[in-house]
């Protein structure tokens, strides 16, 4: 056997120990742990007690035609909480792939790490064979003096523990590398397990919107059994209305006490609030052809939309309402000067709250279709000089489509 000499086995160690010093790098810039996934599952673990207790409080009003209003808000909620279980899962989905392919990389680090290791363990091994197989004793017993004995002993330790370092340091890997193999097949189970979960989340998801739609088309189309549900509807809308104009005129009046700059309140200057320019139902007089349906439309309704369309601040202004209704939904209303305000409803969820200023175009939520509701659309309203006004005198290029 060729000896390896001294320049080769120093260049092996340090290969294996700029390897080791790359790998504690790589380690300590992780950016998914599991312990970031327990913590979403948790949060799933939460979000499915709450959809069973939903399901109970459904289940609790059956057909009661009285409590279709509260049935509907029931489904909405149901829905939001489906529609966070799927941004859920979709979360592991996503941390599971960064973990996998972190898994990989560090798995690919300690193979070569291990390589170079045993690459060293033998030079080691044909660096001993070469030199004749000196054991440890003869090194010792050629000691001419006791000094030179201490002075031998000293170096056949060192030799030692050099040694059993370089074989622990090779089982050590061998190990770290079974646990990386072991932890990869696990994350990749529970990856396909979490996109399966997706799947049947999506599918449910689906059915509970048909269910919500359902009830509000049976709402409309029963006007006789369900009067006392479209008569509570109206009410509802009017006292959301009285509120919103005196919540703008307050607003107005807390600025002009303060020296603040209100918003211009100028009429005019609105744009879409919503990428689509499809009107499914028009401002004021309509024929729906739904028996208990308004005819007396309050804004306009955009469809054209899903359930995943960004809505926009029509003009810059300040939030004076954003909550849920029976009727409108998730719904927000923004002022922009004493008796002009605009009014977005049946998101599917809302990402500002009151008193927050917001410029034109700026995200106000999600389009969906809680509430009185038979599908994904924006309701639109503009109510200028405390008075709702047709939104379309303002707002050009648009499609009819009722």
């Amino acid at each position: 056997m060729k000896r390896p000499g001294r320049k080769y086995v120093v260049r092996g160690a340090a290969l294996a120990l700029a390897l080791l010093l790359t790998a504690l790098d790589f380690t300590g810039a992780l950016a998914v742990t599991q312990a970031d996934i327990n913590a979403l599952q948790s949060d799933a673990d939460e979000l499915d007690a709450k959809r069973k207790e939903l399901e109970s409080q459904l289940d609790s009003l059956s057909d009661d035609k009285a409590q279709a209003l509260k049935r509907k808000e029931l489904l909405d909620q149901q829905i939001s909480n489906t529609s966070a279980q799927i941004a859920n899962v979709e979360a592991q989905i996503s941390e599971y792939e960064e973990l996998i392919t972190q898994t990989e990389a560090e798995l690919a680090d300690a193979e070569e790490r291990e390589e170079a290791q045993y690459e060293l363990f033998c030079s080691r091994v044909r660096s001993m064979e070469e030199q004749g197989t000196v054991s440890y004793w003869s090194v010792l017993f050629k000691a001419d003096s006791f000094t030179d004995l201490l002075s031998r002993l000293d170096f056949v330790n060192e030799i030692m523990d050099y040694d059993q370092r370089v074989i622990q340091d090779l089982q050590d890997l061998q190990q770290e590398i079974t646990e990386k193999k072991e932890s990869l097949e696990d994350s990749r189970s529970e990856s396909e397990a979490a996109k399966a979960k997706l799947v049947s989340e999506k599918s449910t998801l689906d059915k509970q919107r048909a269910d919500a739609v359902a009830l509000v088309n049976e709402i409309n189309a029963n006007e006789a059994e369900y009067q006392s549900t479209l008569d509570a509807i109206d009410a509802e809308e009017e006292a959301i209305q009285a509120r919103i104009v005196e919540l703008s005129r307050q607003l107005a009046a807390q600025q002009a006490a303060s020296g603040q700059t209100t918003s211009n309140a100028a009429l005019g200057g609105y744009i879409w609030p919503v990428s689509s320019r499809r009107i499914t139902s028009p401002f004021g007089n309509r024929n729906t052809g739904i028996a208990g349906a308004s005819t007396n439309h309050k804004g306009v309704d955009i469809g054209g939309v899903y359930y995943s369309s960004e809505v926009h601040a029509a003009k810059s202004g300040t939030v004076i309402v954003s909550q849920y209704s029976s009727s409108y939904g998730n719904y927000v209303v923004v002022s922009h000067g004493s008796g002009n305000t605009t009014l977005y409803a049946h998101m599917s969820s809302r990402s500002v709250s009151v008193g927050q200023w917001v410029d034109q175009g700026d995200v106000l939520g999600i389009t969906g279709s809680t509430g009185i509701s038979s599908g994904p659309h924006l309701h639109f309203e503009i109510t200028e000089n405390g008075v709702r006004v047709d939104p379309l005198q303002y707002l050009t290029g648009y499609v009819q489509a009722w």
